[in-house]
Parts: C-alpha cells; sequence; structure tokens
C-alpha cells in the first residue's frame, strides 16, 4: 500500500493513478477523516494508559477499575477505525512511473523494441496444438479424461525439453560473472549477485496473499476450502512472504531469488479463449524471479532483469518484442511493468512470454518488509518479481519457431546438452 502521508500530499496524482488504473472508487475525504480519528483514539488511549500506570502507582483502586473500562471502550473504537482504515488504504493502487503509457486495454501497451529475425520456411508453419499430437508429445486428450479441460500431458523429448530450460536458466542466474557482463552490456549499474534457487511452497494462506496483494481477482485463484488455503497462481506470491516482517541491514541488500513452482489458475474469464493446446492452462509451471533492494536501486534492478530475460531468449534464438505495459492493462501493484513477448509463426503473432513487475515499495509496507541504512534510519525495501520462463508458453515458441518441414522439432542449441543426445523432437513411428 502507499503511505498516506504520500496520499495527502499527492491528492491528485493518487486519483488519477486510481482512475487510469480502471481502480475501485476511494472517498479520500472518508479515509482522511479515519485517518485523523485512529490518530485521535491512539492519543486518548496512550492518556488512559498513562493514567492507568498512575492508577496503580498510588493505589487508587476507584480510578483504575473507571480508567480501565474507558481503554476497552477506546481499543474497540480503535479497532474499527484500525479496519476501516485499512479496507480503505489496500483499495488504493500503486502509482504508475513516469514512463508507463497511459491507456485503457493491452491495446495500448507500447512496443519499445523488437529483437531478433522472425524465421521464414518453405512450408506453411503449423501451430502448436497441431504439431504436439503429431509429434506424440502433447496429449490434452487423454488428460481432459483424467483432470478436464485446460489440462494435458507432456511427453518424450517435450517432457526433457521443460527440464532443459530449467537447467539452462539456472545455469545463468547463478552465475555471477554472467550477469555482471549482462548488466555491464546493458549499461547498467546494480550491485550483481547470482539468485538463490528456490523451490517454494504451492499453497498459501489467503491472510498473506493479501499482503502480497494478490489475493484479487481470487475467483482466478483454486482455493481449498477445508484448509483455507490457496493454490499458488505463481512462485511470486509464496516467494514475496519469505521476508514479512524482517528487518533486513543495509549490507545484506540486495537479495535476489529464482524459484521453480507448478501454478494454477482457474482462467475465470478465458472462457472460450485459447483453448487449442497448451497456452491457457489450469495448470501450469513457471521459473520466477523476486528481489528485494534498496530503494535507490529499484528502477535498475527491474531494467537488469529485463536485461537477463533478454539474454534468455537471445540464447534461444526466439524473436521476441518488449512490450510497455499501459495503466489500464497493468496490476494495482504495480508501479512498472514490461512484457516479453515471443514470435510464434505457427499462430502469426506475438504471445506474451515473460513479464516482469516493478512494485517500489508498496508490496514491502503491507509485508513490512524493511531495511536498516548504516546511518540507523528506517525504510521500506523496494521488490521486483519477474518471470523467467513461463515453461508451457516457452515451449510453444520452441516448437513453432523451431519446426522442420518433416514435422520434427530441432532442440536449441544451447539446450542440447541437456538432451541426453537428442537434438530434435522427431514425428512419432
Amino acid at each position: 500500500m502507499l503511505d498516506i502521508n504520500f496520499i495527502k500530499e499527492n491528492r491528485a496524482i493518487v486519483e488519477s493513478a486510481i482512475t487510469n488504473k480502471k481502480g475501485e472508487p476511494v472517498d479520500l475525504d472518508q479515509l482522511f477523516q479515519l485517518f485523523d480519528d485512529r490518530k485521535k483514539l491512539q492519543q486518548e488511549l496512550d492518556e488512559v494508559n498513562r493514567g492507568r500506570k498512575a492508577a496503580a502507582e498510588t493505589r487508587d483502586i476507584e480510578a483504575g477499575t473507571q480508567l480501565k473500562s474507558r481503554g476497552q471502550k477506546l481499543e474497540e473504537e480503535l479497532r474499527e477505525v484500525e479496519k476501516d482504515f485499512v479496507a480503505l488504504m489496500v483499495k488504493i493502487p500503486n502509482i504508475p512511473s513516469p514512463d508507463t503509457p497511459i491507456g485503457a486495454s493491452e491495446e495500448d501497451n507500447v512496443v519499445v523494441r523488437q529483437v531478433g529475425d522472425k524465421p521464414t520456411f518453405d512450408f506453411t508453419p503449423k501451430a502448436h496444438w497441431d504439431l504436439g499430437p503429431a509429434l506424440g508429445v502433447i496429449d490434452n486428450e487423454t488428460a481432459a479424461q483424467v483432470s478436464g479441460a485446460r489440462f494435458t500431458y507432456l511427453k518424450g523429448n517435450l517432457a526433457l525439453l521443460q527440464f532443459a530450460l530449467l537447467q539452462h536458466a539456472f545455469a545463468v542466474l547463478t552465475n555471477k560473472e554472467l550477469l555482471e557482463d549482462i548488466a555491464s552490456r546493458a549499461g547498467i549499474k546494480v550491485p550483481v549477485t547470482a539468485f538463490t534457487p528456490v523451490v517454494p511452497p504451492v499453497m498459501v494462506k489467503p491472510a498473506v496473499l493479501n499482503r502480497m496483494a494478490r489475493l484479487e481477482p481470487r475467483e482466478d485463484r483454486f482455493y481449498i476450502e477445508s484448509d483455507d488455503l490457496f493454490l499458488v497462481g505463481s512462485a511470486e506470491h509464496t516467494l514475496g512472504p519469505m521476508h514479512m516482517d524482517t528487518m533486513f541491514d543495509e549490507a545484506e541488500l540486495p537479495i535476489r531469488y529464482v524459484g521453480y513452482s507448478t501454478s494454477f489458475r482457474r482462467e475465470a474469464g478465458s472462457y472460450g479463449k485459447d483453448t487449442k493446446g497448451i497456452l491457457r492452462m489450469h495448470q501450469f509451471d513457471k521459473l520466477e524471479i523476486e528481489t528485494f533492494v534498496l530503494p535507490e536501486y529499484s528502477y535498475a534492478e527491474q531494467d537488469f532483469i529485463v536485461a537477463v530475460q533478454e539474454h534468455l531468449m537471445q540464447s534461444l534464438q526466439l524473436p521476441y518484442q518488449v512490450v510497455a505495459i499501459c495503466t489500464g492493462d497493468m496490476g494495482g501493484p504495480d508501479q512498472r511493468q514490461f512484457d516479453i513477448e515471443t514470435w510464434m509463426p505457427g499462430q502469426d503473432a506475438y504471445r506474451e512470454t515473460q513479464t516482469s513487475d516493478f512494485m517500489g515499495g508498496y508490496q514491502a509496507r503491507r509485508l513490512n518488509t524493511r531495511v536498516k541504512r548504516a546511518d540507523g534510519k528506517k525504510e521500506h525495501v523496494h521488490m521486483n518479481d519477474a518471470t523467467v520462463f513461463a515453461i508451457g508458453r516457452t515451449l510453444i515458441a520452441i516448437m513453432e519457431n523451431y519446426q522442420q518441414a518433416d514435422g520434427s522439432i530441432a532442440v536449441p542449441q544451447v539446450l542440447r546438452p541437456y538432451m541426453f543426445g537428442n537434438d530434435s523432437i522427431s514425428p512419432a513411428r
């Protein structure tokens, strides 16, 4: 959430953010009144507690009893005011960065750059939903019988290719010297450290997901009522809270994680959309980045993360474009967002394969994740999360860009060391 003093001092900016992000209307006058009421009640309660302490020291039982009763009433009033205050505060979205495009929908997103040459074919390229079944490596039909729609079986060399992608990504993200070279080539100045690999939980408490500002839209989440737990929609949902209610020393930052997780999404708002193939599934695997940095490095940190994402896509020799997401298409907690969309020749379109979300101190304030400076000053850290690989979508991109005339799929050169001698995915015999 935002700082209340920032909201009071920058009302017009906050109102503009609510409008441009298509947020739920918030009565800021009511919010400010609740803030004042909360402050007044807390001051009265503090005064009552001081009186109770004095009454106890003088053994004035009657005064102590009266003050105790008054204190209990004040505490109840304060809880109600605090509840209403927080309910309004969490509705206010993050402030978009100055370079975020203003727009109403994905139609207003802006292509920043296109990288790589689209492949040319001397045959009509096929979409992955035709390639996969013909090769015997994607089986949605059996999965539908076992689990329902929007599930799949990945088999054979395509399953191996998934783990080859993971090994390749870990090889890059844990190599400090390579990461320093990526930052240097991109002209980005950040303290470079290797990413720590994590396999996080795939279930999260509702209260924790709410502190991450990722509880909504809850209709997109799978919920286990008997245990009051949500299945994560991304590894970031359980990577981000690893340091809730934590005070870092300045020298400990930056902290960077790369987490591998199976993720789950109901796709409630996408009925009838992308029903073919494996692009939009209820269950999918992702490799995600989560970082905690000092505020002065936060924008550069996101630029560094995008440079890492681009390095990985270039290593796979996949054509892509970097897209700046507009206000109306970005999430409430986001301050700046970039997507990478990869060319899918079988679909004759660019499709999203990665995203990078810069939160500033918005999430950290909700999570109470702070840093103590060398001079003793305390402030909230800044957080970034990003997709390294959305595995299924990256497999799609490889299949469609590396397809051959005979129906086989060549394995990108950089992944071949992890494929146990399999340089291609060949048609089923």
